[in-house]
């Protein structure tokens, strides 16, 4: 049975200080028994990182495929486990407007990092909450988690530009802002024809990440885990992508010749 000072510790032993922005993405179940159940594990994250920014998304875009179009901020479920569930509605955290991906956020500047989403057309638009990631040297951790789960690489799709990722038309969602009113938003969603999950393919660039030096295994309880650095997982996924922009779907794997020449960005 984890401790909250377990969890803490396996924080310290990945090397983390607790001064980063870092994203989580999470499967409690992966994480094993612990004491106090998940609100512990929040507990955990959120000391730890008080003095940095700490990140969970909080996803709705299930909610959007089954009719429901309207999206508060307060109240709106989110469709990716029980952490980012828990983890929106406490005191100081801080969520952002996206009506499909939105992220919520704890720390001295949580609102001024998470705002202006809810003027984005596109579930990672260049310049939003995933894309900022790389300017503020941020991490993602995966927690029992594959890449398959790492919604920051849809972002670097959409910042490349790489064809047929998103649908052609948006859906008209709604937005409750703070003021009380609702804003229209018009949103495009994932979509390819050839494979509807397009992020189960993104595990086909575990090796090369780990291999140029964009991730690195962790533990966090039972969970193993991937800590990945932002902007050299961009920079490697860029120089994959630039000869063959749709290569994560249309090949069956991705080759170490595809990243052989990498060098990293100083």
């Amino acid at each position: 049975m984890y401790t909250k000072n377990d969890l803490l510790q396996y924080l310290r032993d990945a090397g983390l200080t607790g001064r980063e922005t870092i994203l989580i993405h999470s499967s409690m179940k992966s994480i094993g028994p612990v004491e106090g159940g998940a609100d512990t594990v929040l507990d955990a994250w959120m000391e730890f990182f008080a003095d940095g920014l700490l990140l969970l998304p909080t996803h709705t875009w299930a909610n959007v495929d089954r009719g429901e179009v309207d999206f508060d901020p307060a109240t709106s479920q989110a469709c990716i486990g029980i952490l980012p569930n828990l983890f929106f509605r406490r005191p100081g955290v801080k969520r952002s407007l996206h009506p499909t991906h939105s992220m919520a956020g704890y720390g001295a500047d949580a609102a001024d990092y998470l705002k202006g989403e809810e003027f984005t057309c596109s579930p990672c638009a260049p310049g939003g909450c995933y894309d900022r990631l790389r300017a503020r040297g941020g991490k993602i951790l995966l927690v029992g988690v594959t890449h398959a789960r790492n919604t920051f690489i849809h972002g670097v799709e959409e910042l490349l530009a790489v064809p047929r990722r998103l649908t052609d038309k948006p859906v008209r969602t709604t937005v409750l802002q703070p003021d009380g009113t609702r804003r229209v938003v018009w949103m495009r969603r994932h979509h390819n024809e050839q494979q509807p999950l397009i992020s189960e393919d993104f595990i086909k660039l575990d090796r090369a990440l780990e291999e140029c030096g964009a991730t690195r295994v962790v533990s966090f309880g039972d969970a193993r885990c991937i800590l990945c650095d932002a902007q050299r997982t961009f920079e490697v996924i860029r120089y994959i992508l630039a000869p063959d922009p749709e290569c994560i779907i249309t090949k069956p794997e991705i080759l170490p010749e595809q990243w052989a020449g990498f060098v990293a960005e100083k």
